[in-house]
Order: structure tokens, then C-alpha cells, then sequence
């Protein structure tokens, strides 16, 4: 097996960390979960998930992966014996489940960030709707899909520093870059105060007590900081015991949630600008690749270019979450095989392509694959998370934390939080999630 690489520095790993985190799911689902769940009070609840939640989980994902210094697939192993490999093998499943479709929506942004580029934007609702069916069927979306594989395999073959540190350090820092220029463009908008009001100001009280909206923010919150899912695990795999764990969480939470922030002042101006919000409210694909490209075609060369912006950021966005997403099945082929990088990139990028097939060819099916996958899944792990490192080895959460000086009494909050709060708010998300998602099944 290949000599275990570490990070290069703290803010290597922050921004790689960042990076799996700010992804499509800020700009394509933060916005249509938004308006889904009426705005400010989605909003809320979804911060007090972070702050709850989400933070304790997130810090004990940390600490499996940097405490036994293997992949998702064998930290739960290393830590507490053969009968928890279901857990590992949980935490290999979930990204292949999501990195299968989530390659199609990049093949997507990428065909619409092109067509930005070199050609003109739509119209009209109409107009976008016939070019959305064109990017979402056909052989295009196959190529789509596979071009942006390929793009993540080759920063994941060149490893850690390589490849995956360097492309966080001038993606991130570019991507939020971009978001700001965006969200100041955005500012002067005649329909700014309405987006501003409908999306952090207006509250609905009913929606705190609405299973849909409960499920949206479980699923933004776990979905956005990529918890659950065994990449966190594999990223901290790589980092030495002198982090203060506790303040890395931080800042990618603060991070991801100030890019969701940055997004929504973004598309919520423009929706309410151009009389889009029944676009954005009746299709989760509808704000990226409807509502956006509609709203912009109406401002001629402007509209163009902040257009070309919005897909580039979205695709850097993408590329950033997709190598996360690759590096869990990697790493858990090299810890479990003693296999190569280059093999294990290899393998791995082929099974995501056959995957992501049936996504690829059915709109309805890449749906509900992002609804058991991309949901369920995450909100599960982040329950078995909680489980067990709270309960089955609270030590082990207890001694990494103290070996890197962590705070005593951030540790007790912590540990406090992760045996008492985390698993039964999480089970009440994921039984609300469940059977919210059967009904919409159903329905």
C-alpha cells in the first residue's frame, strides 16, 4: 500500500473540506429548498441543525478518520472491531450513490456554462425549458457526464497535495471570489429588497411544523457539509494530531453556510426580478437551469456575461464536491486492497460511470436516487455517526480531541451533545424524512 500522504497545511485541509462541501447543493438545492420551505423559516431551521446537529457530527467524523488514519471503509473497523464493516461499507455506498448523479448534473452546468459562453441565452420560460430537455436527454448527456469524471479522476490520481489540496487552494478562494461579484451585480436588481425579504426576512411559522420543510433542511444541512457519507473521514485520515478538530469544523461549517447565504442573495433577486418564482417552486432543476438562464437572456450582453460567471462558479463548485465524493471509494480500495492510486482512481471512475447511467437517461430516476442517496442516506449516517462515536467508543472521540489540546470545556459540550441531542433530533429528521418522502412518492 502507498505511503499514507498528509495535508500540506491547516488551510489545505479547511478549504479541501470547504470545497466538498460548497458544491451544486448551495447553489442548485439551497435556493429551490428556500423557496420550498417559505424562505426564512427554512432558513432557520436549517442553521439550527448546523448549530445542533451537524457540528458534533461533524467533528466526530473528523475524529474517526484522523484517530485510526484509514479510509471510510476501515476506520469503523480499526475503531471498534469486524462486526461494525457494515457501517464502512455504508459510508462506501452513499458517495458512489450520490457521485453517479452528481456527475450528470455536472455535465449539465457544464453544457449550460458553454452554451453561455458561445451561444445565446433563452429567451423565455419556453425558450429555456426546450433547451434544458436538450441538455438533460440525448448523447450529450453521457458525454457531459463522462468529461466531468474524467476531470475529477485526474485531480484525484494526483493525490492528495497533488491534486486535491492544490485544486481546493485557488478553486475555493475563486469560487467565492466570483460569488461576491454575483451577489453585489445581484444587489442592484429592481427586485433585490423582494428576494431579500422572501429569502431571509419573511417568515412563515407553519412551515416550522411542515414535514416537507423539516426534511428540506435535514437533507440541505447534512447534504451541504457532506456529513454521513465517510468524507470527512477519509480527509481527516490525512491530517496530523496537532488540530484543534473543534476549530476545523467550524470553519467549514462557516464557510458552506456563508456560501448558502451568498447563493440565495444571488438567485432570489433574480427570481423575483423576472417573475420566476413559480419556475423556481416547481422543479428542483428549475433554478439552476430554467429560472437563471431565463431571467439573464432578458439583459442582453450583461445577462451573457453574468451568465458565463454563474456556470463557470457553479462548475468549480461542482468539480470541488465531485473529487470528495471520488476519494472515499480510492482511498477504501487502497487501505482495503493495497491497491495504487491510479488503479483504484481507475476502477473507481468506471463503476460511477455505469452508475450514473440510469440517471443520465431518466429525469424521474436521478430524483429519487438523489432522494434516498442524497437524503436519507447522509441523515442515517449522521445518526450511526453519533451512535458511535458517542456511545460505542466515546473514549476514543474523548482521548483525539484531548491529544490535540482541545478545549475541556468545548470536549464536554461536544460529548455532551453527541450522546444526548445529536441522535434523537437526527432520528426525528430522518422518521420525518422517510415517511415525507414516501407520501411525495405516492402522492
Amino acid at each position: 500500500m502507498e505511503m499514507r500522504e498528509q495535508w500540506r497545511s491547516r488551510w489545505g485541509f479547511v478549504l479541501a473540506a470547504a470545497g466538498s462541501a460548497v458544491g451544486l447543493g448551495n447553489l442548485w438545492g439551497f435556493a429551490y429548498r428556500a423557496s420550498e420551505g417559505g424562505g426564512a423559516a427554512f432558513l432557520l431551521l436549517y442553521i439550527l441543525i448546523v448549530l445542533v446537529v451537524c457540528l458534533p457530527v461533524l467533528v466526530s467524523e473528523m475524529v474517526l478518520g484522523r484517530g485510526t488514519s484509514s479510509s471510510a471503509l476501515v476506520a469503523p473497523v480499526k475503531a471498534a472491531g469486524s462486526k461494525w464493516s457494515w457501517m464502512g461499507w455504508l459510508f462506501v455506498i452513499a458517495p458512489l450513490g450520490i457521485g453517479s448523479y452528481y456527475a450528470v448534473l455536472m455535465g449539465w452546468t457544464l453544457d449550460t456554462f458553454l452554451h453561455s459562453l458561445f451561444f445565446a441565452l433563452p429567451a423565455n420560460t419556453a425558450e429555456a425549458e426546450t433547451f434544458f430537455g436538450s441538455i438533460s436527454t440525448g448523447s450529450s448527456v453521457l458525454l457531459g457526464q463522462l468529461i466531468s469524471l474524467l476531470l475529477t479522476a485526474s485531480v484525484v490520481s494526483a493525490g492528495v497535495r497533488g491534486g486535491i489540496e492544490r485544486m481546493s487552494k485557488w478553486g475555493v478562494p475563486i469560487l467565492f471570489t466570483l460569488l461576491i461579484v454575483l451577489a453585489l451585480w445581484a444587489a442592484t436588481l429592481t427586485g433585490t429588497w423582494e428576494g431579500y425579504r422572501t429569502f431571509l426576512f419573511k417568515i412563515d411559522i407553519s412551515e416550522f411544523f411542515n414535514p416537507s420543510t423539516i426534511r428540506n433542511a435535514f437533507t440541505q444541512a447534512f447534504f451541504s457539509l457532506s456529513l454521513g457519507i465517510g468524507i470527512m473521514i477519509a480527509y481527516s485520515s490525512y491530517l496530523d494530531r496537532k488540530k484543534q478538530l473543534p476549530k476545523e469544523a467550524l470553519a467549514v461549517a462557516s464557510i458552506d453556510t456563508a456560501v448558502g447565504l451568498l447563493a440565495g442573495m444571488i438567485t432570489f433577486p433574480i427570481v423575483m426580478s423576472f417573475g420566476l418564482k413559480e419556475v423556481i417552486t416547481g422543479s428542483t432543476v428549475g433554478t439552476l437551469f430554467i429560472s437563471l438562464p431565463t431571467g439573464l437572456g432578458t439583459l442582453g450582453l450583461t445577462g451573457r456575461i453574468v451568465a458565463v460567471l454563474f456556470f463557470a462558479l457553479a462548475y468549480i463548485a461542482a468539480i470541488t464536491s465531485s473529487i470528495s465524493l471520488l476519494e472515499v471509494p480510492v482511498s477504501s480500495l487502497m487501505d482495503k486492497f493495497a491497491w495504487s492510486r491510479s488503479k483504484a482512481v481507475f476502477v473507481s471512475t468506471s463503476l460511477l460511470f455505469i452508475l450514473g447511467i440510469p440517471s443520465a437517461l431518466s429525469l424521474d430516476f436521478l430524483g429519487k436516487v438523489d432522494s434516498i442517496f442524497g437524503g436519507v442516506l447522509l441523515i442515517f449516517g449522521g445518526f450511526m455517526l453519533a451512535i458511535f462515536l458517542g456511545w460505542v467508543v466515546p473514549r476514543k472521540f474523548d482521548e483525539d480531541l484531548a491529544s490535540s489540546n482541545s478545549n475541556l470545556s468545548v470536549r464536554r459540550y461536544l460529548k455532551f451533545m453527541l450522546r444526548w441531542v445529536s441522535p434523537p433530533v437526527i432520528a426525528f429528521g430522518l422518521i420525518v424524512s422517510v415517511i415525507d418522502l414516501f407520501q411525495s412518492w405516492s402522492s
